[in-house]
């Protein structure tokens, strides 16, 4: 869901440019309390999401790897980078968008995937984005739906990119 809520209107926007797009999620999402009910393979079902998502938003690649959803903090950056660099250089990546530092809603699983992207783009010269909400949005959103997102003030936005909101809710 990560790529749909946050990152989807970027993504879409980005794909509208002709900028070839890939998405790489390091677990299955399977540890989430969204969407878990009797029976259902909550891993399985994220994998099918992510796959929709991409399809709708236009990314040309989604890379789905099995790292234990909840644990990725506890995986050492030295076990993280290797795979992620790997990917990097056979697709001759340009930039790197992640969550900014605070993983945008704090989880310990995106801020360890930004720490991994920053170190593989630093080593191969590349630039790094990071994605955040103005705090007046997060506080919004963490109002209406309970959510935990840390935003930034507006001042420390260097750019906005408009975004196709019916194709970020239809991935």
């Amino acid at each position: 869901d990560d790529e749909s809520f946050g990152l989807g209107g970027i993504i879409a926007s980005l794909v509208a440019a002709g900028v070839p797009v890939d998405v790489l999620c390091f677990t299955h999402g399977e540890a989430s309390t969204l969407g878990r009910g009797a029976g259902v393979d909550l891993g399985r079902l994220r994998a099918a999401e992510l796959e929709a998502a991409g399809r709708v938003l236009g990314v040309e690649r989604t890379v789905l790897w099995g790292w234990p959803d909840g644990g990725l903090a506890a995986c050492s950056l030295a076990e993280l980078t290797p795979p992620v660099a790997d990917l990097v250089a056979e697709r001759s990546v340009d930039a790197l968008l992640v969550f900014d530092e605070s993983g945008v809603t704090g989880h310990p699983d995106h801020r360890r995937a930004t720490q991994v992207a920053r170190r593989v783009a630093d080593r191969r010269g590349i630039a790094v984005y990071g994605w955040t909400v103005p705090d007046d949005v997060a506080d919004r959103l963490n109002r209406e739906f309970g959510t935990r997102f840390a935003g930034r003030p507006r001042h420390q936005l260097s750019w906005r990119v408009p975004v196709d909101r019916d194709r970020q809710r239809r991935a």
